[in-house]
């Protein structure tokens, strides 16, 4: 048995190791730090701004554009919209009894936007609506004699 010391010739037989560094990733070198040591140290710096950043636009809707166009001009466009005389009514009988917008939605069920829209003229008239509107507000809304109170048996 050896007793602490070895007897022979000893040699040691590692291979140098060699550290390098690892490329910086794309990310990092886009990063608000990387940027400003660039621009420190005089590198130049290429800023590309993309067209559609930050927005909800697609590229495909240009594709779409000519569909519309083409439906456009097979269709009619135009949508009906409230007519005067019955706007006029809806605001003249809801001043009347002294109501607000709000408060006629209120009566009939509907929000006050719907209102607004129909004494602005901006909705398309729907039946159901205007026979809500002529039970609260009294006034014939649809058909001959806009504006004319309605029979007192609740008829048209």
């Amino acid at each position: 048995m050896p007793t602490g010391r070895l007897s022979g010739n000893i040699t040691q037989d590692w291979e140098p190791v060699v550290l390098r560094r690892t490329k910086p990733k794309a990310a990092d070198l886009k990063s608000a730090k990387a940027v400003n040591q660039a621009l420190r140290s005089g590198a130049a710096v290429e800023t590309v701004r993309k067209s559609a950043a930050g927005t909800n636009k697609h590229p495909s809707a240009a594709a779409v554009a000519p569909a519309r166009k083409l439906d456009e001009t097979t269709e009619p466009a135009a949508v009906e919209r409230v007519a005067l005389e019955v706007r006029a009514a809806i605001q003249k009988a809801r001043l009347a009894k002294g109501w607000s917008q709000a408060e006629l939605a209120k009566r009939i069920s509907e929000r006050a936007q719907v209102v607004q829209e129909y004494e602005s003229g901006k909705a398309a008239p729907a039946q159901a609506v205007l026979a809500k509107m002529e039970r609260a507000l009294e006034v014939k809304l649809r058909g001959k004699g806009v504006g004319a109170p309605l029979a007192a048996g609740g008829g048209k």
